[in-house]
């Protein structure tokens, strides 16, 4: 059987979904991110620049001479994984996959011409075969949507950003652009978790993976429910002092953090589109050149809509309530940020700390990675 081959059963009965569209598992802010991304300033210019320059060739000479390629004859049980979910998600060629000495758990799926999935050993070696296969097929959703290609640039982008620091506006220029592709990068991995489920097919495992990226290997230690009642906590807590820290929190991250990951995932998986996939309704790829961007439009609309109308985030109830005409707007705001009515109990430094404080702890730049402040840059290694 040659790599590039995907003819190998699930080694559990699962459902395959010949010839299904990414649209399937997107989430509808993904989409809504990358056209908004697309039509940023300059962005064109820099994606078609940097399509050319970027050392793709080098970035896959790095990983074929100082990483372990998966193959039959190495790390087999990783290489099954990796054809089972490209045969479940009917990806028709099978993307290369390396695993990469690092004790930081982390994954990525980069690349301009062809997606390259790389797992680093400390993911290896804290996850069990059924959390491994989710993030496996997380992966090959980021590869099947195209993902790769601005992940690729984000990477270089931020590693530049750093280098001409010293230039006058020429730093504010890159980061405009890498701060436009952190916030769609974090819309991305919704829909990349989606696709983790749908190969996996086993969401307490796709919860397990994500409760050992933030809280290690200690599973007799935490509780899905408990984790997922943190999610629900930091969404509704404090006032909008915490709302404002949470936006600045997340802004330095290409992820949104665990447990928002965890919650997002369960909802959708209690969802009618999700149960219509498993069922075998779904959008194909033969029909993605027949959609229609307005329709994309409208339904990543109606999805913000309904996030400001369900959050139970203090400064999205605040939005809610404006956009509804409902009461005096200075008056609210008074309210929210003083704490008046009951509204908050304690100061922003108290509850949220700063946020380099928190980026050192919680900051992502790679898919799974329990993260860390620095970007890490093509051609450079760890």
């Amino acid at each position: 059987m040659t790599e590039n081959s995907h003819e190998s059963m699930p080694s559990r009965q699962r459902m395959r979904f010949p010839g299904i569209s990414s649209r399937a598992y997107e989430h509808p802010a993904d989409r809504s991110a990358l056209v908004a991304l697309r039509r940023l300033s300059g962005f064109d210019t820099v994606f078609k620049a940097l399509s050319g320059l970027l050392p793709e060739r080098s970035l896959r000479l790095l990983f074929l001479s100082d990483s372990v390629r998966v193959s039959d004859a190495q790390f087999a049980h990783l290489n099954d994984m990796l054809r089972d979910a490209c045969y479940i998600l009917d990806l028709q060629k099978v993307p290369p996959m390396y695993v990469r000495q690092d004790p930081q758990p982390n994954a990525m799926c980069i690349g301009l011409d062809e997606p390259i999935i790389v797992l680093t050993t400390g993911l290896v070696e804290l996850l069990d075969e059924e959390e491994m296969r989710a993030v496996v097929g997380h992966e090959v959703g980021h590869a099947l949507s195209g993902h790769s290609v601005y992940r690729t640039i984000l990477l270089f982008l931020t590693g530049l950003a750093v280098k001409v620091a010293w230039i006058p506006l020429g730093n504010v220029a890159i980061m405009t652009i890498v701060t436009a592709l952190r916030e769609w990068f974090r819309k991305s991995e919704l829909s990349a978790d989606r696709a983790g489920l749908l190969v996996g097919q086993d969401l307490q495992a796709s919860m397990r993976g994500l409760m050992k990226i933030a809280g290690g290997n200690h599973l007799h230690e935490m509780n899905v429910d408990a984790f997922l009642a943190q999610a629900d906590e930091y969404e509704k807590g404090g006032d909008l002092r915490d709302s404002v820290l949470k936006i600045l929190n997340v802004l330095p991250r290409s992820h949104p953090f665990a447990t928002v990951r965890a919650a997002e995932l369960k909802k959708w998986s209690e969802t009618r589109d999700y149960q219509r996939i498993m069922d075998g309704h779904y959008p194909k790829r033969e029909e993605d050149k027949d959609t229609s961007v307005t329709d994309s439009f409208r339904e990543s609309a109606a999805h913000y809509a309904d996030t400001v109308r369900s959050s139970k985030d203090p400064l999205m109830k605040l939005v809610g309530d404006i956009a509804g005409g409902a009461g005096d707007l200075g008056g609210k705001l008074r309210d929210k940020f003083t704490g008046a009515g009951g509204g908050g109990n304690g100061s922003a430094a108290g509850k949220g700390g700063s946020t380099q404080d928190a980026d050192a702890t919680g900051g992502s730049e790679g898919t799974w990675r329990r993260p860390g402040p620095e970007e890490e840059t093509p051609g450079t290694g760890s």
